[in-house]
């Protein structure tokens, strides 16, 4: 996408690489992210592009590309430094502005909104809670009698 092009909706994995790319490049000259992508998980963009092209894909084109766990490398970075709240924040503040700035229309807002349901799922799961905002009812402890019982 050039600059002063007219703006329009993610439609192919050529739209996704594009958005993709512009992203990391802005995340790893991040002051808050950029040390934690370069000096800590010591990302290898040329590796890593395609995987999260096909994770975005698969997200917002439904293509079946991504057969991985997104969980698991965070996970494994969060062991090296722990991955806060406000470095989710930035991520989707990064996000969101790149997404912005490239495209407009259902599937850009679709992935703003699949942005922050994964950067709040993950987020949670670091922290031990469940990936799920939702709070789930739970049957009460065997001790304490159901109402009839």
């Amino acid at each position: 996408m050039t600059a002063g092009a007219p703006r329009r909706d993610i439609t192919d994995r050529k739209d996704i690489a594009g958005l993709v790319t512009a992203f990391y490049r802005r995340a790893f000259a991040d002051d808050i992210l950029g040390p934690i992508f370069l000096d800590i998980a010591h990302m290898d963009l040329p590796a890593h592009l395609p995987i999260m092209c096909d994770f975005w894909e698969t997200v917002l084109l439904r293509a079946g590309r991504y057969h991985r766990n997104a969980l698991r490398p965070h996970l494994q970075l969060n062991t090296k430094v722990e991955l806060t709240p406000a470095h989710f924040a930035r991520w989707l503040d990064l996000w969101t502005t790149t997404v912005d700035e490239r495209h407009t229309g259902e599937k850009a807002e679709l992935a703003k909104v699949q942005a922050i349901r994964i950067a709040g799922s993950i987020g949670r799961r670091l922290r031990g809670q469940p990936a799920t905002e939702l709070v789930t009812i739970q049957r009460p402890s065997p001790e304490i009698p159901l109402p009839g019982s």
